[in-house]
């Protein structure tokens, strides 16, 4: 058994897994999340924000503290979309460096597609509850990831840049958006999942799944949880209908009102409505009745890459 700790820095979120892996198995020590909104204004912009860098190396050096404290043996930390976009990304990199004593590893979209698959896939294998092959949706802050595969790992990955910071910050600046901005976010996603189409065969798929904070909270919304629950989340199944549903009902809904929800992380509120609108899209493009919810994902897929595990 090894203990690992990886980290995932994306447009949104900063996510560190203490974990101790025994083969494929992974056993939680800490699992913990941070919206740093490390990529806000990198759309526009092509530069990180010093404020948002401060964010991020504040919560670094707590996950640092955190790692030293719990005794990991190796660490990992993936950055992706906001890092690969961002012209001042080796202020970023040496930060990293300073705070954590590792080099963040700026992987390209096809990998942070595969470790995904990973991560979210390997409970799944062989249990007859979840047919392969499976198409992984993973719904970023920056980038939405699709990998199609099977049992035996994944066969086909892209990126597209359509995460919910991004389409918020480029269509649905009102509050609440306006249906003109709603269609042309509509527009922008809908011919990126056709761009995706076009490697990755979603139509070959015959279990959808569904990762990333996006789309655990759609789950806790139709599941009427008064509060996040990753527990009742995870493997949850949501139909096409539950989904388009809530995903209207957020567009429609002023920014205080989405704050109300009892599920709803503070730092999601306004990006929430580009997330659902994501996998809305995705399951209609793919003609998916439901979808398998997973809160395992790619912090699971680096922990495992860390003792060679996984794919």
């Amino acid at each position: 058994m090894t203990r690992v700790a990886a980290l995932d820095c994306g447009t949104n979120s900063l996510r560190l897994l203490i974990s101790d892996v025994d083969g494929g198995a992974l056993t939680d020590v800490v699992r913990t999340m941070e919206i740093v909104r490390l990529g806000e204004g990198v759309d526009r912009t092509g530069r990180f924000a010093t404020a948002a860098l401060d964010r991020t190396f504040g919560v670094l050096e707590q996950y640092a503290k955190a790692i030293e404290t719990h005794g990991a043996e190796r660490v990992r930390m993936v950055a992706t979309s906001a890092t690969r976009d961002a012209s001042n990304r080796d202020d970023f990199l040496t930060g990293v460096r300073e705070r954590l004593g590792v080099d963040p590893e700026v992987v390209s979209g096809d990998e942070e597609a595969a470790l995904s698959f990973a991560g979210a896939t390997t409970e799944l294998r062989g249990t007859g509850r979840f047919p392969s092959p499976y198409a992984v949706c993973d719904i970023g802050g920056g980038s939405t990831e699709f990998v199609v595969g099977d049992d035996s790992g994944a066969k086909a990955a892209r990126s597209v840049d359509i995460g919910c910071v991004r389409m918020t910050e480029r269509h649905l600046r009102d509050d609440p958006p306006t249906a003109a901005q709603i269609a042309a976010a509509t527009e922008d996603i809908d011919a990126a999942i056709a761009l995706a189409a076009t490697t990755v065969p979603l139509g070959d798929a015959r279990t959808l799944v569904g990762l990333a904070g996006s789309v655990t909270t759609v789950a806790a919304l139709v599941l009427g949880l008064p509060a996040y629950d990753a527990e009742r989340i995870h493997h949850s199944r949501l139909s096409a209908g539950q989904v388009g549903e809530t995903a209207a009902s957020l567009l429609a809904m002023t920014r205080a009102q989405r704050a109300a929800l009892g599920p709803m992380h503070p730092g999601r509120v306004d990006v929430i409505g580009a997330g659902a609108l994501v996998l809305d899209r995705v399951m209609r493009a793919g003609g998916f009745a439901e979808v398998v919810v997973s809160e395992h994902d790619i912090l699971d897929g680096i922990a495992l890459s860390l003792v060679g595990a996984g794919w």
